[in-house]
């Protein structure tokens, strides 16, 4: 008997908790199924779908999804699906997968919905995969769950968008394989496009910028942040709010990031006066995160900023994923790169990766060789 799938309700939330933690343990770091007042404000938020399904006839609820949107903004992130463990293999997850982009993509709500997916088993690969997502690329060692796992990067776009992408001339030379890889995954082309060598940024001065202090006080962050960025001109990092603000003690600059203690992982959002003011100073600002829990850190880079993205390589960030038409501007779309640094080891030994995600795994470790291990030139004979 097919289940019976409704939008979520407060009602649900003691039951929603149950399922979280019965499919993810006490290790979830994710408010949508650990803390009844976000769960709450995200089933009442007009930008957001939440759906559930129960068993027809026990009424139990059984599996869970939401698609998390935001106002002003055209991209949402699918997450929170969970699926009972008495109840897998019955399409749950695909059936609540499909019916929230039938809700928010099919409607013309949104223009793109994306996934986290863990690799720990091929499993969840495969449910995005039957509903329309294709994979854009591998985050290595995103988020702590009892353990470092790397995740894989998904996305399904409305119809037409793709083709509204705004094209670009050059790219730093490391990301050229990463294009490539894209072109074969998704079927879109990058005409033209050259690969430049020319040196990067040399990294700044060492001086007052070295010792960076980091406030952690979400509310404070929020309000500063509101004043230097009163608009999205500045900035663009969908579904993240900062709640660090990193600042050297003379405050010429001002990072701002959002910082997850209990996955582990921070994103860089934006930089004020602007992203090039801090671009000489990534080294001591993945420190200072490291410290504070961060074993993962990712920045996401529009791919026409050729300045910023070799800021970012020459201090050893890697692209693991390419996100096209990311990001609407007029009637085209922007493409954006997924970088990221880890101070932790990375092993992929017990990653589970499916035949289209495959590419964008090798296509990885080579970037990373390139970035992090001598050549044969520089190896002392």
């Amino acid at each position: 008997m097919s289940p019976v799938i409704a939008p979520a309700t407060g009602a649900d939330i003691a039951e929603l908790r149950q399922l979280y933690y019965a499919v993810y343990g006490p290790h979830y770091p994710v408010a949508l199924g650990t803390d009844p007042a976000e769960m709450a404000r995200l089933m009442a938020d007009p930008h957001s779908l939440w759906l559930v399904a129960r068993c027809a006839d026990s009424g139990a609820l059984t599996a869970s999804a939401a698609v998390h949107g935001e106002e002003g903004s055209r991209i949402g992130r699918l997450e929170g699906i969970a699926v009972h463990p008495g109840h897998r293999s019955a399409g749950l997850a695909a059936a609540l997968t499909e019916a929230l982009c039938a809700g928010m993509l099919d409607t013309g709500r949104l223009d793109s919905v994306y996934a986290t997916v863990r690799t720990v088993s091929a499993g969840p690969q495969r449910v995005v995969a039957r509903n329309g997502f294709r994979p854009l690329g591998i985050l290595p060692n995103a988020v702590d769950l009892r353990s470092r796992e790397s995740l894989a990067l998904y996305a399904r776009h409305s119809a037409g968008v793709l083709d509204r992408r705004i094209p670009v001339t050059e790219v730093p030379a490391p990301l050229l394989p990463l294009l490539r890889t894209t072109e074969s995954a998704l079927g879109i082309r990058y005409p033209g496009v050259r690969a430049t060598s020319a040196p990067p940024p040399a990294p700044a001065a060492r001086g007052a910028a070295e010792r960076l202090e980091m406030i952690e006080a979400p509310a404070f962050v929020r309000r500063r942040f509101r004043e230097r960025f009163p608009g999205a001109e500045g900035w663009f990092y969908p579904l993240h709010t900062p709640n660090v603000l990193l600042t050297p003690e003379d405050g010429r600059f001002e990072v701002y990031a959002y910082l997850n203690r209990a996955g582990g992982y921070c994103s860089l959002l934006t930089a004020h006066p602007d992203p090039a003011a801090a671009a000489g100073y990534l080294e001591p600002v993945t420190r200072a995160l490291a410290r504070a829990g961060a074993g993962y850190v990712e920045a996401l880079v529009p791919l026409a900023h050729h300045e910023a993205l070799s800021s970012f390589l020459a201090q050893g960030f890697v692209a693991g994923a390419l996100y096209p038409a990311m990001r609407a501007d007029g009637e085209g779309f922007h493409d954006y790169a997924v970088l990221s640094r880890s101070s932790e080891r990375i092993d992929f030994r017990g990653v589970a990766v499916e035949p289209p995600l495959q590419p964008y795994l090798d296509c990885y470790v080579s970037a990373w060789a390139s970035a992090h291990l001598p050549t044969s030139s520089e190896v002392a004979p």
